[in-house]
């Protein structure tokens, strides 16, 4: 199924640029989500007509991804978990957890979807976390896990 892209999007194209994708990534992901457009004629030129106001959004959202980036970046969060004598954890730290942290801490408003720990966090120590902000803009961040008081 052709479609026109609305915005850039990592691996898969930039603003106005008409690709070939399968059905349901175009109906249930695509479209949906307003990321893109059927490839009819009607729409290809008024693309072409809205592509600088496209580019325009796309830049301010670049800009705002940076601002969010330059807070983020390099920075560590802690998180106090029950843990066993050997270290590992009852349970792992998801997404959700780690947004709900940059939230409380720095007022910031990071998606869970956004977050990709780089491995699971199911043990004590520090780990790595990458967040997309931007199909152009990753921050990366570590998340230090601490034990709060082990059951015995």
């Amino acid at each position: 199924m052709k479609v026109i892209l609305l915005e850039n999007l990592k691996r898969i194209g930039s603003i106005g640029e008409i690709i070939d994708v399968k059905r349901g990534f175009a109906r249930n992901f695509l479209i949906a989500n307003k990321k893109a457009l059927h490839a009819s004629k009607e729409n290809i030129s008024q693309v072409e007509k809205i592509k600088s106001d496209l580019s325009k959004k796309d830049n301010d959202k670049k800009k705002e991804a940076k601002e969010i980036h330059d807070k983020l970046n390099k920075k560590e969060y802690k998180v106090k978990k029950l843990s066993t004598e050997n270290n590992e954890l009852y349970g792992s730290v998801k997404p959700t957890e780690i947004s709900k942290l940059i939230q409380e801490r720095d007022n910031l408003d990071v998606k869970p979807s956004m977050i990709q720990p780089m491995q699971e966090i199911k043990s004590l120590g520090k780990f790595k976390a990458k967040i997309s902000l931007h199909s152009e803009v990753d921050a990366e961040i570590l998340i230090v896990v601490e034990s709060a008081e082990s059951i015995e």
